[in-house]
């Protein structure tokens, strides 16, 4: 079963080869294996989590993660009007499994990555959210608003075409707020 996944917008455009080789030697500290695939993408591990700041953590059933290159951003139906400049590039980080633990370790991946790379996270999605039963769905929605507005950093909302002409809201968040969430008792990423 496929985990969670995360996009990092960057707004100063580098070759996705560039941005690989350049976070290869850094993943190899702590991660084995690291591996290019034949698409491009890495393939990698989490061996030490303690480089991310989980000391305590056992990453023995945990599964890989991958980095892709995104090409949907910029998207044209989405609504960057938040932010100063749209992005120009996305990335993509995703774990291969389910669960907790994969949920935890992509967090702290992707909030070291977003410090590496200059990049905000792109959670996919409404944190906090789960669709269900249509008249709740709002009551869900302003709860979902609240959790995030009750943590310190920059959460935007973008919209987006989800077709038949509807849309539909993910939230954008800077390194200040994924460093809260990610201290929060109901810390999960969107799946």
């Amino acid at each position: 079963m496929a985990g969670p996944a995360v996009g990092l917008w960057l707004f100063k455009h580098r070759s996705f080869e560039e941005m690989r080789a350049s976070v290869i030697p850094w993943l190899e500290t702590f991660c084995d294996p690291v591996e290019a695939e034949a698409d491009g993408d890495l393939a990698f591990r989490v061996r030490e989590p303690a480089t991310l700041g989980l000391h305590a953590l056992n990453t023995a059933e945990a599964g890989m993660f991958f980095l892709s290159e995104d090409d949907c951003i910029p998207a044209d139906d989405e609504d960057y009007s938040d932010f100063s400049l749209p992005p120009v590039q996305g990335l993509i980080l995703d774990a291969g499994c389910s669960g907790q633990l994969n949920h935890v370790l992509l967090g702290h991946l992707a909030l070291a990555f977003a410090r590496r790379l200059h990049a905000v996270i792109d959670f996919d999605g409404v944190l906090g959210f789960t669709p269900g039963d249509r008249p709740e769905e709002a009551a869900d929605l302003a709860r979902a608003r609240a959790l995030v507005a009750s943590l310190p950093g920059t959460v935007r909302e973008v919209s987006y075409d989800t077709g038949g002409g509807d849309r539909w809201i993910r939230h954008v968040g800077d390194l200040p707020f994924l460093s809260a969430w990610l201290q929060h008792p109901d810390f999960r990423l969107v799946k």
